[in-house]
C-alpha cells in the first residue's frame, strides 16, 4: 500500500502541473501560487512541516479506484496507462471532496476553535483567503472535467463519466441542502434524539445524498466504466452499503440485519469479479 500511495501521489504532482500549465488561462506568478498552495491545502493536504505524501489525508475514495480496477482485472497487472487513468479517476473524485468541504465549511460557518479539516483551520479561515474560498470552491470544481477532458476525451465511456460525475455533485448538494435545513428545523428538537428511529430516517435520508453516493458508490463506478462493466445494476448495493457503514453503531440491530442482506445481493451477481469488489469493500468497512 505504501508503494500504491507514493504513486497515487506522483500522479497528483503531474495533474496539478497540468492545471497549474493549462493553456486556457494565462496565469499571473500570483495567481499560479495561489492556487498551487490551495491545490495542496484542500486535494491532499499538504501540511506545513512536510511534503504531501506524509501527513495527506486518507485518500481513501481514490486509492479506491484502483484497488477496484485491479480487482476487476483479475489481478493482471496494469500497464502504466491503465494505472495512470485509473489514479486520475481516483484524483478526480478527491478533488470532488475538496470541492464540497471547501463550501461546507463556509455554509457550516465552521467556528475557530472548532475542530479543523485533518488538523488544518478550514481554506476560508486561512490568512487573505476569506470568502475567496467560494470561487476556490468553483475551480476545484472546475478542474474536474479539465483532467477528464484531458485525459478521457477519446475513451468511449468520456460521456458516461461526465454524466456520473455530474450526478454525484447533484445527489450530494441535494443532500447538504436536506442536511442544513434539517440542522436549522429537527435537530434542535428533543424528541428526535430519542428516537433511534427518526434518527436512522434522517440519517438514510442525508447520508445516501450527502456522502454515500461519492464515498462508495463513485469509486467503484469509475473503476466499472474503465473495464466496460455496467456500473448501474450494482449502484443499489453500493449505496445501501455506503448507508450500512455509516450507522454502525447506531443501531446494531440495523447492522445485523442487512449484512447478510448485502451479502446475498453480491453474490446474486453475474460477474465474479464485480462481485470480489464489492465483497472487498463490504470486509474494509466491517472491519
Amino acid at each position: 500500500m505504501g508503494d500504491l500511495r507514493s504513486r497515487f501521489l506522483d500522479v497528483y504532482s503531474v495533474l496539478k502541473s497540468e492545471i497549474l500549465h493549462d493553456p486556457a488561462f494565462d496565469f499571473t506568478e500570483d495567481s499560479r501560487q495561489w492556487v498551487e498552495r490551495m491545490l495542496d491545502h484542500n486535494v491532499p493536504r499538504e501540511n506545513e512541516n512536510s511534503w504531501i505524501g506524509l501527513l495527506a489525508g486518507k485518500l481513501n475514495r481514490g486509492l479506491c479506484v484502483i484497488d477496484s480496477y485491479k480487482l476487476l482485472k483479475e489481478e493482471k497487472e496494469l500497464t502504466d496507462d491503465e494505472f495512470f487513468l485509473a489514479c486520475a479517476l481516483g484524483w478526480c473524485i478527491e478533488w470532488l471532496q475538496a470541492y464540497f468541504r471547501v463550501l461546507d465549511d463556509i455554509t457550516d460557518n465552521i467556528p475557530e476553535d472548532a475542530v479543523k479539516r485533518r488538523g488544518q483551520p478550514s481554506w476560508f479561515k486561512q490568512p487573505m483567503v476569506g470568502m475567496i474560498a467560494v470561487n476556490d470552491g468553483s475551480i476545484l470544481h472546475n478542474h474536474i472535467t479539465r483532467i477528464l477532458k484531458k485525459h478521457f476525451r477519446e475513451k468511449p465511456y468520456y460521456v458516461d463519466l461526465l454524466d456520473l460525475f455530474n450526478e454525484m455533485e447533484f445527489q450530494t448538494a441535494s443532500g447538504k441542502m436536506t442536511d442544513l435545513i434539517a440542522s436549522s428545523t429537527l435537530i434542535g428538537e428533543k424528541d428526535l434524539s430519542k428516537s433511534s428511529t427518526l434518527r436512522l430516517h434522517h440519517l438514510r435520508i442525508v447520508q445516501y445524498y450527502k456522502t454515500t453516493y461519492y464515498s462508495h458508490y463513485l469509486s467503484v463506478a469509475c473503476a466499472l466504466l474503465m473495464s466496460g462493466e455496467n456500473h448501474i445494476n450494482v449502484k443499489n448495493i453500493l449505496v445501501e452499503m455506503g448507508f450500512y457503514f455509516q450507522v454502525q453503531g447506531v443501531a446494531a440491530e440495523y447492522e445485523n440485519e442487512n449484512y447478510g442482506k448485502l451479502v446475498k445481493s453480491i453474490e446474486a451477481h453475474p460477474s465474479k469479479a464485480v462481485q470480489a469488489v464489492l465483497k472487498s469493500l463490504l470486509t474494509k468497512g466491517h472491519q
